[in-house]
Formats: structure tokens, C-alpha cells, sequence
């Protein structure tokens, strides 16, 4: 069996706090017509070189029905930044146009398979899945970045379209587990293929 969710694949639900001081479910998010569940954190270099690009997917699609979630799994053991205080401070200061929920147990990161921060998981109306993988090709320094597959797949889906490139690889810091060394991976982690 696969480590990451596999295309086709229901979305899981998840029961989680979130930094406006409400809980979240899947169920929270039934009104939008689709739904990208992405894991990120506070600290990653990755994730900040790429969350205003992530802001502009955001922003751009939320007319055609899109909703962005952010979830954060990251050990606060590894990186204290990446404790909820921090990402209280983190919403406040940058008001991004996400839910942004908090994993602490990473029972949602393992169900989903999350490997990198971001990665992120896009889901049709029926919650299946269509998108998996990368946001762009280089979410580290976004003046590099010549490939926004996360802004292809939600064009395609938006538009009625099959998804060109389904899965990609995410780019990013690994997620922190807990209890692990800061670079440690699950061995069936490394599944997804170009």
C-alpha cells in the first residue's frame, strides 16, 4: 500500500483547531464546490518563498468554488516556530485567504500521506482526489519558478478538464515528525514518481 493518498481516492476527514479559534472538518468545507488540502508550517524556507504564490492560487480561484485549507503536522518537539502560538501570529500577521488548522497528534499526515511542506492535495466536487504533489517548481525562490502546477490542475479542473499532470513530486522540507530526526522519512514515503 501506498504511503501517499492515491488519485481517485476519498478525501479524509479530520476533525482539527484552526487558528481563528474554531474546529474544522471535512464537512466544515461542503459548501465549495472544490477543495485543496495542503500541509505547511511556520518555518520552512520552502513554504515561505511560496506562500504568496500560494495566496494568488488562493485568491485567484475562490470565485470558481475553490477552497484552500492549510494544515500544519510539524512536530513543535523539532521546531518550536512551528507550534500553535506561532501560527496564531503567523495568520494574524499575514492574513492568508486559508483556514489554517493545526495536526498536532499527525494522524491527519500520516492518513494523507503528507511528505513535504507544502504538499498539497487537490479534491473534485465528489472529493475524490485529481492533484497531488507540488505547487510550483521552485517554491524556495519564486523568482525562479517557471512550472505552477497547482494553478494548471485547479484551470483544468475548474474548466471541466482532465488533469494533464496529475502527480508531481513536492518540493519542500520534510515534515517533522515527532520523536525523529529533523530529515528522518518513513521508508514507504519516497512512492510518488514523475
Amino acid at each position: 500500500m501506498s504511503f501517499t493518498l492515491q488519485l481517485g481516492e476519498k478525501a479524509i476527514d479530520f476533525k482539527l483547531p484552526a487558528t481563528d479559534g474554531k474546529t474544522y472538518s471535512l464537512d466544515s468545507f461542503k459548501n465549495s464546490k472544490y477543495l485543496v488540502v495542503f500541509f505547511t508550517c511556520n518555518h520552512c524556507p520552502y513554504v515561505i518563498g511560496s506562500d504568496e504564490v500560494t495566496r494568488k492560487t488562493a485568491e485567484r480561484f475562490k470565485s470558481l468554488g475553490v477552497e484552500f485549507v492549510g494544515i500544519n503536522s510539524n512536530s513543535k518537539s523539532t521546531y518550536k516556530d512551528d507550534d500553535f502560538p506561532h501560527m496564531v501570529e503567523r495568520m494574524k500577521e499575514h492574513k492568508f485567504p486559508w483556514k489554517y488548522l493545526y495536526d498536532e497528534s499527525q494522524k491527519i499526515a500520516l492518513a494523507y500521506g503528507a511528505l513535504r511542506t507544502p504538499h498539497f492535495f487537490v479534491f473534485d466536487e465528489d472529493r475524490n482526489l485529481v492533484y497531488t504533489g507540488r505547487g510550483v517548481d521552485s517554491p524556495r525562490d519564486a523568482s525562479k519558478i517557471t512550472v505552477n502546477d497547482l494553478d494548471r490542475a485547479l484551470e483544468e479542473l475548474t474548466s471541466e478538464k482532465s488533469i494533464s499532470v496529475p502527480v508531481t513530486n513536492p518540493i519542500g522540507c520534510n515534515v517533522k515528525w515527532d520523536g525523529k530526526d529533523s530529515h528522518w522519512m518513513p521508508a514507504e514515503a519516497c512512492d510518488l514518481v514523475w
